[in-house]
């Protein structure tokens, strides 16, 4: 297969632990082609198909300089989405206007024949906050509302929540808010900025000390290992990009019942890879842009996320 991935820069990626860049490598090692680009370089006009501007690239296996490219120069080489044979959407939230305008390129491409993978529809229609208020039976109290008073209201309830911007990501902009609600106005004031913008509100779930958990699902099917991201120094966001601590470890009981339930349903609306956020026993985020921890879970347990994915992705290409 000749792939597209549509990335952020190849040139910001750490490698070490980049889960497209997994992807990527287990791509070529089976003999498939890689293409690039950012969302920046696609474009359509009248008369034509969307277009990409692509680089053709290949992996090198080095640390430094991992990747060679074809083309040296940005506009060098369009090519029709529609002409790959599956085109990829890792592009890392947040999910703006611009990742919103992406998707409807996708979209028209699908319309001229494009593969896409998660689809565009798909990744519009569920939010990484929002897409839980599908399934209340799996997730923990939980509040989404621009009001103060709300927010008041649902402290004095539960005593100890977590506040959280709907449009963040690696743990940006979260808020804990103990008993004695210290600064919760101010808080409150500064996420839904004076009522202009809604924020999610849960309930604090104390399992977090033990992490919180990516469970993946690919093709609708849990991968038998989670990655647990321990909060570290006292710090109450267990995201690596705040300074977690990945440890992977087999999925529980109730990681598989949440993912059973939910994986089929969501693949079936064209969400190939998903990353559900599980503390404890509850569900409190699903993730659909770029799901990460890949290699973390490959490098401590053995088992090969990439290799699933692309077994995922050429059985839905029909090889």
């Amino acid at each position: 297969m000749h792939l597209l991935f549509i990335t952020d820069p190849l040139e910001s990626f750490k490698i070490y632990k980049d889960s497209t860049f997994a992807m990527m490598r287990e791509a070529q090692k089976r003999g498939h082609t890689l293409s690039t680009c950012e969302p920046k370089d696609m474009r359509w006009q009248r008369g034509e198909k969307v277009t990409g501007f692509v680089r053709d690239i290949t992996l090198t296996g080095q640390p430094e300089a991992w990747f060679t490219a074809a083309q040296t120069q940005p506009n060098e080489r369009p090519q029709a989405l529609a002409d790959f044979d599956a085109v990829l959407m890792r592009k890392d939230p947040p999910f703006d206007s611009e990742f919103f305008y992406a998707t409807h390129l996708l979209e028209q491409a699908e319309r001229e024949g494009a593969q896409v993978f998660n689809k565009p529809r798909a990744l519009r229609d569920h939010p990484e906050k929002l897409a839980i208020l599908e399934f209340p039976q799996f997730i923990s109290p939980t509040l989404v509302t621009r009001d103060a008073t709300d927010i008041k209201r649902f402290h004095a309830e539960h005593r100890d929540i977590i506040l959280k911007p709907l449009d963040g990501m690696g743990g940006m902009g979260i808020f804990r808010v103990k008993d004695d609600g210290l600064n919760l106005g101010g808080i409150t004031e500064t996420l839904n900025k004076d009522g202009a913008q809604t924020v999610m509100v849960q309930k604090f779930l104390p399992a977090i000390a033990q992490g919180d958990k990516r469970v993946l699902v690919i093709g609708g099917v849990p991968v038998p290992f989670c990655l647990a991201r321990i909060p570290q120094g006292g710090e109450v966001r267990g995201n690596l990009a705040a300074g977690g601590k990945g440890v992977a470890q087999p999925i529980t009981a109730r990681d598989r019942e949440i993912a059973q339930a939910i994986g089929p349903l969501l693949a079936a609306r064209g969400l190939l890879l998903v990353g559900l956020d599980v503390i404890g026993d509850s569900l409190t985020e699903i993730n659909v842009t770029s799901p990460t921890c890949f290699q973390e879970i490959t490098d401590q347990t053995g088992c090969d996320v990439a290799a699933l994915f692309i077994d995922a992705l050429e059985a839905a290409r029909g090889l």
